[in-house]
């Protein structure tokens, strides 16, 4: 029985040396020095500020991109045990002893280490020789725009890292497709795809076009699987589940919960939060919560509210009057109503508050019990401190002649009678019936007379006068003129009005709310506002000493100088490998011209390669190509701010572009052992200068050593770079 134990326990492992070779060798260029320099280098400026606010779980909103990136960044701050302490102010800046460089810089080296080892199994598993294989590991190895971007607290590395990894688990699974299905190793890569994808577009948007790009090549697989007669109905609809719950619904959910772990850990207020909703920013611990919790939920005839303009662009604002009159008449002549301006302002301020009051009353205090507004109910709006009725009339507005005054209205005897009944309209209402709710409801107030929409116009850019303090203009649009969002209000302070006399309600008015009820977003909610706000929030696009065109990219006409040491010539510029940017456009042109030879060719009946040849050139083209064109093309059509680094991912595929290139014209183009021989030789020769060319540069790809000025002069190989040289 116990007779298994007379034989030792034998195991044996398959260990690829030249993987774990390239693997140490990647993380050795990485991770070497990588606490240098102890000072903020180019854009750790922006995504530090981010690190920080995780730290002190501060919410906030970067238009850049989903959280998932941000969130590996600050993990490094969190393994390092940083506490968020530190002001991201400058480049230059040098790291006080609080701050961990080396924990904070490690995951984007490591993501840009293991690119190395995912270069060469990706064109192992396109079925190339472990050679070609090798060559374009190395030269993801040496090419000095990877290293130097990846060394630094900046995303570009894990972004490369992540699509890398979905298209060589997309690479594994077909390849086990093609005699294994449904088994373990068959799941294993192909749930790894989705969530690689899923990682992608979580770090940055551009990885969105790698996803779309493996999806159509899946999708094409799958199409032939469905001409395959071998596959029974029910077959290939397994088939098409697992890859519809591999590839959609998995990545989709990964993507929700990165947002979800997002606004998970950033519960607390902060500057970001004003540009939300009334609703987000209450949902946040401190800032308008504080104000606001507990406050009474529905709006009701002699509620106090603030009513803030849900756009909020440029920024947010509050209907505002206060007691100046518009001028009797403007610069250019035109006249006025003079009555008492209405404006939007963007500070809290007492004159922002407004009492409901019931046309058919006059109590200015909420009933016991109290009497709620609902949709299409006919209100007056008091203003707080002056008590006059808020009106508009057939008069035009100060900066939009097109549209009517809107104004506090003032009893001037000259047979221009009030005109002060509105009509609420609750923009996102599930029913005809439903109550006018605090933060809640998006209301737009319809005047009864003249069926002209409250609204603020001020968003173009322009504000009043001096006379008007430099506030935004709110004017009553017509409702033909369609709907905008600059029409719709909410309720963002409520109290229930108390005092009948004037000045015990100016006191009530000053002093804070307190209720006690609570108002909570679901999480779709906050994520359905927060990734809306990420799409459409621009910042102002300034021009850049860096910024570049997308052109200048192939070429390599442009570069980014990170950092400077204060006193010496050290520094570090973001700069590629010339040798094998101009290799890898030669490679792409060659591919092309060669694919379209072989089309006509082909398209004559001629065959110059072998079917299983073209077959393979085809799919090595859609991969890398492909993805080289995904990552590249879409930069002509973004209008934002351009920097080298954006060509980064795109280079990344061109460079896997050139093994490919060069074995295929080994094996079908040099037929003679002559000709493979000196091919051979030119291409040793070639790499030689690759590495040679990664040697000269490296002192400004890691910062060390600190070079001369001629040293410095040296390396501007164009004239167009800017090489940082220090007045004598």
């Amino acid at each position: 029985m116990l007779g298994f134990l007379k034989k030792p326990v034998v195991v044996t492992a398959e260990i690829n040396v030249n993987l774990v070779a390239l693997t140490v060798m990647g993380l050795i260029s990485r991770l070497w020095g990588l606490s240098y320099p102890r000072a903020v280098v180019f854009d750790e400026v922006y995504y530090g500020q981010f690190v920080s606010l995780y730290m002190k779980r501060i919410f906030f909103v970067d238009d850049s991109g989903p959280p998932f990136g941000h969130m590996l960044l600050a993990l490094g701050g969190y393994l390092g045990g940083f506490d968020g302490n530190f002001l991201w102010n400058r480049i230059g800046a040098e790291y006080t002893v609080n701050v961990p460089v080396w924990s904070l810089r490690l995951l984007p080296a490591l993501a840009g280490a293991l690119c190395v080892p995912l270069a060469y199994q990706i064109l192992v598993e396109l079925q190339f020789s472990h050679c070609a294989a090798l060559g374009a590991a190395l030269l993801i190895l040496l090419e000095n725009s990877l290293i130097t971007q990846s060394r630094f607290m900046l995303l570009e590395s894990i972004l490369i890292f992540f699509t890398l990894l979905a298209v060589l688990s997309y690479l594994k699974f077909y390849n086990l497709q093609r005699h294994s299905f449904f088994s373990g190793s068959w799941w294993f890569w192909l749930l790894l795809t989705g969530v690689a994808c899923s990682c992608a577009v979580g770090v940055k948007y551009m990885g969105l076009f790698t996803y779309m790009l493996l999806l159509a090549i899946a999708g094409l697989h799958f199409w032939h699987m469905i001409g395959d007669q071998k596959f029974s109905n029910v077959s290939l609809m397994c088939h098409f589940l697992a890859r519809g719950l591999a590839l959609v619904i998995i990545p989709v959910a990964m993507y929700l919960s990165f947002f979800y772990v997002h606004l998970t850990l950033l519960y607390r207020s902060g500057p970001h939060d004003q540009i939300m909703t009334s609703a987000f920013q209450a949902s946040l611990e401190g800032g308008l919560a504080r104000i606001t919790q507990g406050q009474p939920l529905e709006v009701a005839y002699g509620s106090q509210i603030t009513l803030r303009n849900v756009l909020g662009k440029p920024m947010q604002c509050w209907l505002h009057s206060h007691t100046n009159t518009y001028p009797i008449r403007y610069e250019n002549g035109r006249g006025s109503s003079h009555q008492q301006q209405v404006t939007c302002y963007p500070f809290k301020d007492v004159n922002n508050w407004w009492i409901v009051k019931d046309p058919g009353m006059q109590q200015l205090v909420v009933s016991n019990p109290p009497r709620p507004v609902r949709h299409g109910h006919i209100v007056q709006l008091v203003h707080g401190i002056t008590t006059r009725y808020l009106n508009t009339h057939d008069v035009a507005a100060p900066l939009s002649p097109h549209s009517q005054e809107v104004s506090c209205y003032i009893d001037y005897n000259i047979s221009m009678p009030a005109q002060n009944l509105w009509r609420v309209e609750i923009v996102n209402r599930e029913s005809d019936t439903d109550v006018w709710k605090t933060i809640l409801s998006e209301v737009r107030f319809v005047h009864v007379n003249t069926s002209a929409v409250l609204k603020a116009s001020g968003f173009i850019g322009a504000s009043l006068p001096e006379w008007g303090y430099r506030q935004l203009e709110v004017v009553g649009e017509k409702l033909s003129k369609g709907y905008h969002q600059s029409m719709v209000w909410n309720v963002e302070e409520h109290r229930y009005g108390k005092s009948q006399e004037q000045k015990e309600r100016e006191v009530e008015l000053h002093s804070p709310t307190q209720m006690d009820i609570s108002k909570n977003l679901s999480f779709m909610a906050k994520f359905m506002e927060l990734q809306w706000k990420i799409l459409t929030l621009k910042n102002e696009d300034t021009e850049h000493k860096y910024s570049s065109s997308a052109l200048d990219w192939i070429t390599m006409d442009t570069n980014i100088a990170y950092w400077l040491h204060p006193t010496s010539g050290a520094q570090i510029h973001l700069l590629g490998n010339v040798v094998t940017w101009a290799s890898a456009n030669i490679a792409a042109l060659v591919y092309m011209c060669l694919s379209l030879w072989y089309l006509i060719r082909r398209r004559r009946k001629i065959y110059d390669i072998p079917e299983d040849a073209w077959q393979l050139w085809v799919s090595a083209g859609g991969i890398c190509g492909g993805g080289w064109a995904v990552n590249y093309l879409p930069f002509f059509l973004l209008e934002k701010t351009l920097f080298l680094y954006h060509y980064l991912p795109a280079l990344t595929f061109q460079i896997l572009l050139i093994p490919i290139v060069l074995q295929h014209l080994s094996d079908h183009l040099c037929r003679s052992l002559l000709l493979k021989s000196m091919f051979s030789a030119s291409i040793v020769a070639w790499f030689s200068s690759v590495y040679l060319v990664y040697c000269t540069f490296s002192p400004v790809t890691y910062g060390q050593p600190s070079l001369s000025v001629t040293e410095l002069k040296d390396l501007r190989w164009k004239d167009s770079w800017n090489i940082l040289i220090r007045k004598q």
